[in-house]
């Protein structure tokens, strides 16, 4: 069964493994973030080179049911951000 890694359990690891301050190790995840959230707000796509890349992913407004009533319900508009790894990353994991 996969375990959790969490974004504290991410800054912990990236910080021992290269001797930085967890501080200042978790300002740059902060910061890496933010950008890439601002470039998918803005319709862009961040290319991650060797790892993926990120897009925004909009979904338009629909008709739904509610399964309990049967009764038809609309489904507002939203947006959420797609990943789609890169080739040496579908491969390691393919292993």
């Amino acid at each position: 069964m996969a375990t959790k890694l969490t974004k504290k359990d991410l800054i912990r690891s990236v910080a021992a493994e290269l001797g930085h301050p967890q501080e200042g190790v978790s300002a740059t995840l902060e910061a890496i973030l933010e950008q890439i959230t601002k470039a998918a707000e803005d319709g862009q796509e961040v290319s991650l080179h060797g790892f993926g890349s990120f897009t925004r992913k909009d979904r338009a407004a629909r008709q739904g049911r509610n399964p309990q009533t049967g009764e038809t319900v609309q489904i507002a508009a939203s947006s959420t951000l797609g990943f789609k790894p890169h080739k040496a990353v579908k491969d390691r994991l393919s292993k």
